[in-house]
């Protein structure tokens, strides 16, 4: 008889600015693109070894002003005539009194509130109890890692369930939403895209990576940063029950009473780290910003620059990326990079580029403009730049993938060792989309020791710029043994240019990457 114990997991008061839901829609490449239930596997090592993550040194910056800039009212953008001049706007936020403020009659719930109910807060869950058949525990009460038994036990269900998966997870997804209804607010209403990154997370789990230390670090990112979505830790409980349902129902035969504990305990082990990340996240920050768009530029007919203003402080290094929402597709995220370096006035810039059938990159270039209220999640990303090592930069930005770039040759030029060289290598596949050249070139004017070099993928004509493959160009100037490189743009060009930097002598060690490319897309 298959067993049938329940998973009680706490519900804290810190995380009612909302914990995670594994599998809610979250965009990752990168570390944050698996779903809080995709490292199942690996979870084992993270909860009793609690490896503990080093922060680089990073270099004193100054932190963003503890209040809103007082912006006032720009002029309309300079615009080409062919796409037409911006409206002009007032500002949403002439302070922000409270943290997130709204209320009834705003800007910011009148857009959302024709498209967005608010979900009924789930009943308390019961106090935590330890379940007696939940595995063994330490003598402090603490619950072991997973066995070597239990990891083949849940590879072997995976593989199992691998060639039905788009039927497992509409599965999983029937039952949650069947069972516990108040959720469903909580997830985008196209449920298609969502389905497959659920099981495409499980099997990454499956074949994860073997340190501890990482998986915790991106478990934990994943807590806090699921607070957007409003989700709360009560709802752990029930997804993991929905969960557990579901592989029971595809797994076949594979799936049997020590299977079945196997899982619950790699769920529990999963969703402690996150609750915890997220309840202390809870204490100190927001689960989302509200971001005024203060200036919107077309630099291409596919790529726009915006100007945000947060409702208050909001701190981020150059190099990272957050998740934006807008009003006219509630409850999708997409990651966006950060294109400038911390200003003083604490404006925020992004660069986007409208993807065919992409739903939030088509309404920020297409339909936004100065005056529009969009959501911030908080700043993740690990290609941060450490400026106090003094090493030389190797920069490959990919079409819009030069926004961190640029942020990080502002950030180098302002906190960088004196005489570090800063080599920038832009590519596109035209002179069109080399849309921030200019800017570089200007800025490589004024900064010693930056070098800008543009190169062109497409068949028109270069006018005298380099040609061919980011990654191949890059890998003529080398070697590259002494840089730190740091890469942006399209997935299948960082991937490519990361094979190309190790062939080429640069330690795997020095390489930073996100690839937010995957993330954004949409």
């Amino acid at each position: 008889m298959k067993s049938r114990r329940t998973l009680l997991i706490r519900t804290g008061h810190g995380s009612a600015g909302a914990a995670a839901v594994p599998g809610l829609p979250e965009s990752s490449a990168s570390a944050e693109s698996a779903s809080s239930v995709a490292v199942a596997v690996q979870a084992a090592q993270v909860a009793a070894a609690a490896v503990p993550v080093l922060e680089p040194v990073r270099p004193v910056i100054p932190p963003p002003p503890v209040h809103p800039p007082a912006v006032p009212a720009p002029s309309s953008p300079e615009t080409s005539s062919t796409i037409g001049a911006a409206p002009a706007f007032q500002p949403l936020f002439a302070d922000a009194p409270s943290l997130n403020w709204s209320g009834p009659g705003d800007s910011w719930t009148d857009a959302w509130a024709a498209q967005r109910a608010v979900p009924a807060a789930p009943p308390a869950a019961p106090p935590a109890v330890v379940d007696p058949g939940a595995g063994p525990r330490a003598a402090d009460g603490s619950e072991l890692p997973l066995t070597a038994r239990d990891i083949e036990l849940i590879r072997a269900s995976l593989a199992i369930v691998e060639p039905v998966a788009d039927r497992a997870t509409a599965h999983f997804y029937a039952l949650l939403f069947l069972q516990h209804p108040e959720v469903r607010s909580l997830f985008p209403a196209a449920m298609d895209v969502q389905r497959d990154r659920l099981f495409r997370a499980l099997l990454a789990a499956a074949r994860g990576a073997e340190d501890p230390g990482a998986l915790r670090t991106r478990l934990a990112a994943l807590g806090r940063g699921h607070r957007r979505y409003g989700t709360l830790t009560g709802h752990y409980a029930p997804v993991g029950e929905c969960l557990v349902q579901a592989l029971a129902r595809y797994a076949g035969g594979r799936w049997d009473a020590d299977t079945e504990l196997a899982w619950r305990r790699a769920y529990r082990l999963i969703s402690t780290i996150m609750i915890e990340a997220a309840e202390e996240a809870a204490r100190t920050s927001p689960p989302w910003w509200q971001g005024e768009v203060v200036r919107h530029e077309r630099r291409t007919r596919d790529v726009a620059v915006l100007t945000v203003r947060p409702d208050q402080a909001y701190p981020f290094r150059a190099g990272q990326y957050c998740s934006l929402e807008t009003p006219w597709w509630p409850r999708v995220w997409r990651h966006y990079s950060f294109a400038s370096a911390p200003r003083p006035d604490g404006l925020l810039t992004f660069h986007v580029k409208a993807v065919q059938a992409g739903w939030v990159s088509n309404a920020l270039v297409h339909r936004a403009a100065p005056g529009d209220v969009v959501r911030l999640g908080a700043a993740t990303g690990t290609m941060t730049v450490d400026h106090t090592a003094g090493a030389d930069l190797l920069c490959l930005g990919g079409g819009t993938g030069i926004a961190p770039i640029r942020a990080l040759v502002e950030e180098a030029a302002e906190y960088g060792t004196a005489g570090r060289s800063v080599e920038v290598f832009y590519g596109a596949r035209s002179t069109v989309e080399l849309y921030e050249w200019d800017a570089l070139r200007e800025l490589a004017g004024r900064v010693p020791g930056l070098t800008v070099r543009p190169v062109l993928s497409g068949t028109g004509p270069a006018g005298g710029l380099l040609t061919g493959e980011l990654p191949e160009v890059v890998g003529r100037f080398g070697p590259w043994p002494d840089r730190e490189a740091v890469l942006s743009g399209p997935p299948a060009m960082v991937r490519r240019g990361v094979g190309v930097l190790l062939a080429a002598g640069l330690p795997a060690e020095r390489i930073r990457h996100d690839l937010v490319g995957e993330l954004a897309a949409g």
